[in-house]
C-alpha cells in the first residue's frame, strides 16, 4: 500500500533578492517563460506524480498568488475530498499564530494542522525553482532506505555557498551547512524534502522546547536530523535552477531560449499553468524576431532578439528589444531600444529612448514610465510605480 502523501509548498518568502519584481507580488506569482508562473512547476510536477493533497502557505502579498491559483483548476486540484488548499497566517493558536521567521518555523506553525490530517509523508517543497521531478521516485527512495527524511540533491556549477551544501556517502547524507563561506562540495539540497511525519513533528516540537530558533530549514531542522537519523539523499541529474536572484531569473531565461533549460511543454509531463484567454501573438510587416519568445496577446511590429516578449506586450515599429525579459502589459514605443532589461508588467518605454545596454541588467518596475528619448544606463534599477 502507497503512504499517505501531504505536499506543503512554502510560497510565503518576500522575495527580496528580486527587487522591485516583489516589490508587490509573492515571488511564486513571478512570471516566467512568457506565460507561466514559478509556483506552477512544483504544481505541475505534483499532479503528474500524482500526489493531490497539496497546501500553499502563504505569507507575503497573498493576493498576487490566489488570483493565479484559482482554487488549483489548471492542475485539476480543485475537489471535494483532497485537493489545494491556501493556508495563510492566522491568530487564535496559541504558538503556531502569526507570521513565520523562515521555512522552517513556517512548518511549525502548521504542526497541528499537519497532525490532524495524519499523513505518513510530507512533501516540502520551495516554489522558487525550475526543474521536473517525478515525487514518486522520491516516495521510492524513501521507503527503500527507510529514511526519517530524504532530501533531493543537485550538483551546481556556481558559487554553493549560495545554497545548503550536502556531503553524502553511498547515498547517506553525512553533512550539511547552509550556506557556508566555503562550501565542501558542490553538491546542494535542491530544496525538496520528504519526512517521515512523526520524526519531522516530534524534531520541530523538540527544537521549539528546546529553544535553539528554527527561521529556515538549515539553521537547525536538517542539521538536527543529519546528526539524529537516517538522512539520505535522492539525485536529481536534470536542469535545475535557484531563480532567487535578479541574474538568476535572467539566466534561467536566457537557458530556455537555447534550449538548454526547463522543458514547459514536454507532452509526457506538460506545465500547467492559469493563462489568460488571448488571442495568438500578432506580428506585423517588416518585424524581426529572431530566437525569441512571444506570449499570446502580444503585438510586435519591430525587432526583437532572443528575448522573452509576455502576453500583451506592444513593440513598436522601429523599436528594438535585444537580451531582454518583458513581463505582461509592457510598452515599447517606436524606435525604443532596450537591452538586457527587465521589465516588470505594465512598464512604458516612451519613443526613441535607450534603456539598459552592455554590463549589469536594469530593471523596470511595473507600471513605471521611461519618457520618450529618455536615457536609463545599464545596471539603473527603477522601483514599480
Amino acid at each position: 500500500m502507497r503512504p499517505k502523501i501531504l505536499a506543503l509548498i512554502l510560497a510565503g518568502g518576500a522575495g527580496s533578492r528580486l527587487g522591485t519584481l516583489t516589490q508587490n507580488r509573492a515571488k511564486p506569482a513571478l512570471p516566467f517563460g512568457g506565460s507561466y508562473r514559478l509556483i506552477d512547476l512544483p504544481l505541475s510536477n505534483l499532479v503528474h506524480s500524482h500526489i493531490t493533497n497539496v497546501w500553499v502557505v502563504e505569507q507575503f502579498q497573498p493576493h498576487s498568488l490566489n488570483d493565479h491559483l484559482a482554487n488549483g483548476r489548471p492542475w485539476d486540484l480543485d475537489r471535494t475530498h483532497g485537493g489545494l488548499q491556501v493556508l495563510p497566517p492566522f491568530q487564535g493558536g496559541g504558538d503556531s499564530e502569526g507570521f513565520a521567521e523562515g521555512n522552517a518555523d513556517a512548518l511549525y506553525r502548521q504542526a497541528a494542522f499537519i497532525r490532524q490530517f495524519a499523513p505518513d509523508l510530507v512533501l516540502v517543497l520551495s516554489a522558487d525553482h525550475l526543474y521536473t521531478l517525478d515525487y514518486r521516485d522520491v516516495v521510492d527512495t524513501h521507503l527503500k532506505e527507510e529514511a526519517a527524511l530524504t532530501m533531493v540533491t543537485t550538483e551546481v556549477d556556481e558559487d554553493a555557498s549560495r545554497f545548503g551544501v550536502v556531503e553524502a556517502e553511498g547515498g547517506r547524507v553525512t553533512g550539511f551547512e547552509y550556506k557556508p563561506d566555503e562550501p565542501k562540495t558542490q553538491l546542494v539540497a535542491a530544496e525538496v524534502f520528504l519526512y517521515d511525519t512523526k520524526v519531522l513533528l516530534e524534531t520541530l516540537e523538540h527544537l521549539v522546547q528546546k529553544d535553539e530558533g528554527l527561521i529556515d530549514y538549515g539553521h537547525a531542522l536538517i542539521p538536527h536530523l543529519v546528526e539524529h537519523e537516517r538522512v539520505v539523499e535522492h539525485r536529481l541529474n536534470g536542469y535545475w535552477r535557484d531563480v532567487g536572484t535578479l541574474e538568476s531569473y535572467f539566466d534561467a531565461h536566457r537557458e530556455l531560449l537555447s534550449g538548454n533549460g526547463v522543458e514547459l511543454d514536454d507532452p509526457a509531463w506538460p506545465i500547467l499553468t492559469a493563462s489568460p484567454q488571448l488571442l495568438p501573438a500578432f506580428i506585423a510587416r517588416g518585424a524581426e524576431v529572431e530566437d525569441s519568445l512571444v506570449a499570446p496577446g502580444a503585438r510586435v511590429a519591430g525587432r526583437v532578439a532572443r528575448s522573452v516578449v509576455g502576453p500583451g506586450v506592444v513593440i513598436g515599429a522601429g523599436a528594438t528589444v535585444t537580451d531582454s525579459v518583458l513581463l505582461g502589459g509592457v510598452r515599447v514605443a517606436s524606435g525604443a531600444r532596450l537591452e538586457r532589461v527587465i521589465a516588470d508588467t505594465g512598464a512604458k518605454i516612451g519613443q526613441g529612448a535607450q534603456v539598459g545596454g552592455q554590463g549589469e541588467l536594469t530593471l523596470l518596475g511595473a507600471d513605471t514610465e521611461v519618457a520618450g528619448h529618455a536615457n536609463v544606463e545599464a545596471g539603473a534599477e527603477i522601483p514599480s510605480a
